[in-house]
């Protein structure tokens, strides 16, 4: 074999090595991915139960049940809603009515939350959130970060 035909070779080999590295990557990137999802997002989009999700919206007026430690609270965003579940100590700033993204999961159509983040004054609400709302016309006001 010539040099530049063992170059060559060398080359094709690196080449494929770095192709199979940079797919293993992104196929493993792309099931830990945490998408976020409005409650009709939820509804109409079929995910599937265990799958982890961001769930966005709005704390229902009078939705709110706690017990020790326990919670369940429905998130809504104007058109559907969906009751989450949360095992753990709600934030000092959850309130009925108030922006919530909670972290978790589907589970026999109840959403199983894992993490809960409110909003941290009267002005702020994720972009993501906010801009979700605004289109279902449910958001008025304050300023989208």
């Amino acid at each position: 074999m010539s040099p530049k035909a063992k170059r060559l070779s060398i080359i094709a080999m690196i080449a494929a090595l770095v192709g199979v590295a940079a797919m293993l990557v992104l196929g493993a990137l792309r099931d830990n991915i945490v998408f976020f999802y409005t409650p009709t997002e939820i509804t109409t989009s079929g995910t599937k139960a265990g799958q982890a999700l961001r769930l966005g919206g709005l704390v229902k007026d009078g939705s709110v049940k706690i017990d020790g430690l326990q919670s369940v609270f429905t998130v809504t965003d104007g058109s559907n809603e969906i009751s989450v579940r949360y095992d753990n100590a709600l934030p000092s700033l959850f309130r009925e009515g108030q922006g919530v993204v909670a972290e978790g999961s589907l589970a026999n159509g109840e959403f199983i939350a894992t993490n809960v983040l409110a909003k941290h004054d009267e002005n702020y609400m994720p972009a993501e959130v906010a801009e979700k709302l605004k289109d279902t016309g449910v958001w008025k006001g304050g300023k989208a970060d």
